[in-house]
């Protein structure tokens, strides 16, 4: 490519979709919490639209109302993109690992392994946990941030001289000479840090790429300074242009001062499409989808407006009075555009389904919408890619890889078929092996 073109990952959670009740939509099985083939045919569908990368997210902790809601987090990230490898040839697998509560050793051996065993797919999105039931499973409470990511610290450069451990050319395999292993070249790291420490070697040959490709989530200075550093990719959450412009050259100015070519660290916003074929008929989707959600969303939707709803106004449209009275939260991000769609006439119900309390920014209405969306962030320097998380994976994966993407393809904005065979290759960032000798 001669000219800049966006990155996809598709998010990658339980089975059915972003939607807390997207697992009691029609045409979804309720048993694809546990069905790993549904994720198969997902990931197969994300591929067929070159997605770079599929993102599955992680929790320590059982949480939610399982009542009603399934968790948001598959079963287990790295035997699920297991599963997946074996049944994909091109996209790649970022999975979400805890630095707080798992041993560098055990890290860098499992997300190595699946790197060989994908032939170069693999990456690692290394967070810290501050949930304290997710400490209680392990007996812990939680440290102060500055600890955490003191650790964190510690576990990813440990993690990656475990990856350097074997040399490139280590792996002689000559069965007339009867060298398996050139062993000058396997060597101990032999790292001991305030929080952890291992020896080594990791007994894992490189890979296509070398190594599995890191990623970062955090955010503040602490999480900057994860991102500057270590990694090649970070999952960002902004809503709006001008909120993910500033957080993406925040993460270019923290590679920066660490050494790095800031264009090695790509930033992807979250994105989370209502696809219908018009914005009436996606409204309707959501309505349908979310309805027994609605009326205790009411309150947080006032909160966010400055003003008192009750569930009872649901199918009524804000007053004249209550717009010129609403003030937006400083506190929310999210809190303009919703006040924004709420003068467009549309009813407390309406305003909901359009996602303006959701995590990330939710473009409503035909594959345009979403395409205009995406081109409107990606021209103004707001991202190097998105990481989209459909509402409900049976029916919207295909919906945009087969009306989004081509739109995307028509327009310049995306490439027609993958840059290489490694994740790094189709993420455009450079191979590294160990640690990174200018750290």
């Amino acid at each position: 490519m001669n000219h800049r073109t966006m990155i996809l990952g598709l998010h990658l959670g339980t089975g059915y979709g972003s939607q807390a009740a997207s697992w009691r939509h029609p045409d979804v099985d309720p048993a694809n919490y546990t069905n790993f083939d549904a994720q198969v045919r997902y990931a197969q569908a994300a591929e067929r639209g070159k997605f770079a990368f599929l993102f599955l997210p992680d929790s320590l902790a059982t949480t939610g109302d399982l009542d009603h809601e399934v968790p948001q987090a598959t079963l287990d990230p790295m035997l699920t993109l297991a599963a997946i490898a074996r049944e994909t040839t091109r996209i790649g697998f970022v999975a979400t690992a805890s630095t707080t509560f798992n041993e560098p050793y055990n890290l860098a051996r499992q997300f190595k392994s699946l790197d060989v065993m994908s032939h170069g797919r693999s990456g690692w999105n290394a967070v810290t946990t501050g949930d304290p039931a997710a400490a209680a499973n392990f007996g812990q409470v939680i440290a102060d941030r500055p600890e955490r990511y003191a650790r964190a610290h510690e576990v990813i450069q440990v993690v990656q001289a475990l990856w350097g451990s074997w040399g490139p050319d280590a792996w002689v395999k000559d069965q007339a000479s009867g060298v398996f292993a050139d062993t000058a070249q396997i060597r101990p790291v032999d790292l001991r840090g305030r929080y952890v420490a291992s020896r080594g070697p990791l007994p894992v040959p490189p890979s296509e790429q070398g190594q599995p490709v890191i990623f970062s989530a955090g955010g503040g200075q602490n999480g900057l300074g994860i991102a500057g550093r270590y990694a090649s990719g970070v999952i960002g959450a902004a809503f709006s242009v001008d909120d993910a412009r500033a957080q993406r050259e925040a993460v270019r100015e923290a590679a920066r001062r660490a050494g790095r070519d800031p264009d090695e660290v790509k930033y992807f916003a979250g994105v989370m499409p209502a696809l219908g074929s018009s914005v009436r008929d996606a409204l309707d989707r959501r309505i349908r989808l979310n309805g027994d959600a609605f009326p205790v969303r009411v309150p947080y939707l006032g909160a966010v407006l400055g003003l008192p709803l009750e569930a009872r106004r649901l199918d009524e449209p804000l007053t004249p009075a209550e717009l010129a009275a609403a003030r937006p939260s400083p506190f929310d991000p999210r809190s303009r555009h919703a006040l924004e769609v709420a003068r467009r006439g549309w009813t407390v119900r309406e305003v909901l389904a359009h996602g303006v309390i959701d995590y990330h920014p939710t473009p409503v209405g035909p594959p345009q919408v979403v395409a205009d969306h995406l081109q409107e962030w990606f021209e103004a320097g707001a991202a190097d890619g998105f990481w989209v998380s459909p509402d409900v994976n049976e029916r919207d994966i295909d919906t945009f890889v087969d009306e989004v993407v081509p739109l995307l393809q028509e327009r310049g904005l995306y490439h027609r078929d993958y840059e290489g065979a490694t994740l790094r290759e189709n993420l455009g960032v450079p191979h590294q092996y160990g640690i990174d000798p200018r750290l």
